[in-house]
């Protein structure tokens, strides 16, 4: 009887990089060596960086932060101060005013996050806008006029900025707006001790000054019809903005001191408004309800206040200065201010150092608490908001609220604050209105099946005022191409301002051939090093990336901020944000990390084994050229791409 022999053991290979009946190439792109050296050479590849794909207006932000730190030269005669300061009003023509209250994503998106803090992109925004008021800088005057007409609806920010980019375009346009001044929310809906109104008047009067025209207290749809003004103008810009406060869903809201936030805002803003009641309470959470809450503390209530002086009559538009003007004679006391959220306070959409303002002014803010009902008191007016403990979470884009029984409480209230939200007025335009309170658009921004007639800001989602002021931008560029009678394409995956290399050799006056689409990579055009390519339309480039170890720990350079508490902030309308000095706001741009463009560090240069890595001729280089590839040289050991800090060099050539 024979036996079985036993099969050998057999070793397993270590060295092997595939195993036996494997069949696919894994990662090759980044695995292909041969001794030291692999088959990849360096490409020269400009990316979107995260700040900017964050920036709802599109601002070019890595642009203006490498011009204020002296990387990116101005044209011979123009101070660092004014180029970055163009660069930034390309796409915004509000910095001064968006360099206070913008809750800044791009600062959430920042990649500096990795290292220590993010760079103070708002606060360098907010200086270059100061510096362009104190200096006088004007927005310059179109080469030439197009002999075309558009109407905007909305004096607010999408409309401005619609206006805005369509003068620069050479294009007449015509601003109809039923307040009695334009600036929309950043005037009527914001207080003036976070948009002082000579700032706000004096990035607006630039926007006029560009042969803007504006119709002040012309309501489209009652005034004028919208077929009426379809036949005056070659395009119309809808920018109706959702000025209409929502009441609060509740039993008892109708009572007359329940209000909205817009219509709260908007009383103080017009000057109707002289004090509150004792105690007020808002409902909200955003950075609306802060502002509400603020405004309450510092306008406070009056002793001895008559029927006639209550704040609500003045809100309503019922009340006279004459009441208000003797009631200020009596002694002005602090109000009680309670703001409640459905989410707990870390989780509240406002900004975290308004909350913190706010805490600082005796504000009791109360998270995790939904209004269940208006008690109301035996003339009809609201004696208090009835509450309860909740749980808030978003699933999927849905709010989810689950009320906790047996949590109910009063607090009391001689005046009631709704902002949980804002709506759109379509009295006079209700075909406009897309069955959800808002206008139906393309990417382009284009009314559904109205060739001419676009639309921006809240009425299409109420979001940022920079968000708007984004909106009016793209819808501009889509009106330009419809005027011109352009198709409409899609907008790129990343709709920004981002540096051109293009424009830039043609102010250092080389002769750069035109160029009718972006550059994917080119051996041949004179316009650009070789294997250069932007990516900046569709690539966000991420922070691992970069080379985080060549940037140090740097403090951030932060704007000086008065904090007031609650005696002090009673009758205070100081503004409380003061910008930078200039060096510091050079000294924070250099904290910024050029994500995704060469910021000229030598390190390719330097690090270099082989000399293939150099520095193109002064008389050809510019900011995005500073450095080329001798691929003769070239053996692909990837240093270059591993001690480059922007990320700016990839290993992409011979594949």
């Amino acid at each position: 009887m024979s036996s079985v022999p036993t099969p050998p053991e057999v070793q397993a290979l270590t060295f092997r990089r595939f195993k036996d009946g494997d069949h696919r190439v894994r990662n090759w792109q980044q695995q292909i060596f041969d001794a030291d050296h692999s088959h990849k050479c360096p490409t020269y590849v400009q990316s979107s960086p995260p700040c900017q794909a964050s920036c709802p207006s599109g601002e070019d932000i890595r642009g203006y932060l490498n011009i204020a730190r002296g990387i990116e030269k101005p044209p011979v005669g123009m101070p660092w101060q004014e180029y970055a300061w163009r660069r930034l009003t390309e796409a915004n023509p509000f910095p001064s005013v968006m360099g206070r209250v913008c809750p800044a994503p791009c600062e959430s998106g920042c990649n500096r996050n990795q290292v220590e803090d993010f760079v103070g992109i708002n606060s360098v925004e907010h200086f270059l806008g100061e510096w362009a008021i104190e200096h006088g800088l004007k927005f310059p005057a179109p080469a030439q006029r197009s002999g075309r007409s558009v109407a905007v609806i909305g004096g607010g920010p999408a409309g401005l900025s619609a206006a805005y980019q369509l003068a620069r375009r050479g294009h007449d346009v015509t601003i109809f707006d039923e307040r009695a001044e334009l600036g929309g929310m950043m005037r009527y809906g914001i207080p003036g001790f976070r948009t002082p109104r000579p700032v706000l008047d004096a990035e607006i009067r630039r926007i006029l000054d560009l042969g803007v025209a504006a119709r002040m207290n012309c309501r489209i749809g009652t005034d004028l019809t919208l077929d009426e003004l379809k036949s005056q103008f070659d395009a119309v810009f809808l920018g109706l903005g959702a000025q209409s406060g929502r009441p609060l869903p509740v039993e008892g809201s109708d009572a007359p001191n329940v209000v909205t936030a817009t219509a709260f805002l908007k009383a103080f803003n017009d000057g109707r408004m002289r004090h509150v009641g004792k105690r007020v309470v808002v409902v909200g959470g955003g950075d609306t309800s802060i502002d509400v809450a603020t405004v309450a503390r510092r306008l406070g209530h009056i002793e001895q206040a008559h029927e006639s002086d209550r704040p609500e009559h003045a809100i309503a538009g019922s009340a006279g200065f004459a009441a208000h003007d003797a009631a200020l004679l009596s002694r002005r006391q602090g109000a009680e201010v309670t703001l409640t959220s459905i989410f707990a306070i870390d989780k509240m959409q406002a900004s975290r150092h308004e909350v913190e303002h706010a805490l600082a002014e005796g504000i009791a803010i109360r998270g995790g608490f939904a209004p269940v009902a208006v008690v109301r008191a035996a003339d009809g007016r609201a004696a208090a908001l009835r509450v309860a403990r909740c749980e808030a979470k978003i699933t999927g884009g849905r709010l989810e609220v689950k009320m906790i029984a047996g949590t109910e409480e009063d607090i009391e209230a001689d005046l009631i604050v709704s902002a949980i939200g804002q709506a759109v007025d379509f009295t006079g335009l209700e075909s406009l209105d897309g069955g959800k309170g808002a206008i139906a658009a393309d990417r382009n921004y284009q009314v559904a099946g109205q060739p001419g007639l676009f639309a921006g800001g809240d009425v299409i989602r109420p979001h940022l005022l920079t968000t708007a002021i984004g909106h009016g931008a793209i819808a501009a560029d889509g009106i330009d191409r419809f005027l011109q009678g352009e198709a409409l394409d899609k907008r790129p995956k990343i709709d920004v301002h981002s540096f051109d290399l293009m424009r830039k050799l043609a102010e250092k006056g080389q002769k750069v051939p035109k160029l009718t689409e972006p550059l994917r990579g080119t051996d041949a055009s004179p316009g650009a090093i070789h294997n250069f390519e932007n990516r900046s339309d569709r690539y966000v480039i991420p922070h691992d990336e970069l080379f985080l170890g060549h940037f140090p720990f740097v403090a951030r350079n932060r704007r000086r901020v008065v904090t007031l508490n609650a005696e002090q902030a009673l009758d205070n309308f100081e503004e409380r944000m003061l910008p930078l000095l200039e060096a510091q706001a050079q000294a924070e741009a250099k904290r910024c990390m050029s994500c995704g463009l060469c910021f000229e560090c030598d390190n390719c240069v330097v690090y270099c084994p082989q000399t293939a890595v150099f520095k193109v001729k002064k008389s050809q280089s510019t900011t995005g050229r500073y450095v080329d590839t001798d691929y003769t040289k070239c053996i692909g050991c990837h240093i270059c791409h591993d001690v480059c800090p922007t990320g700016y060099i990839q290993m992409g050539l011979g594949e």
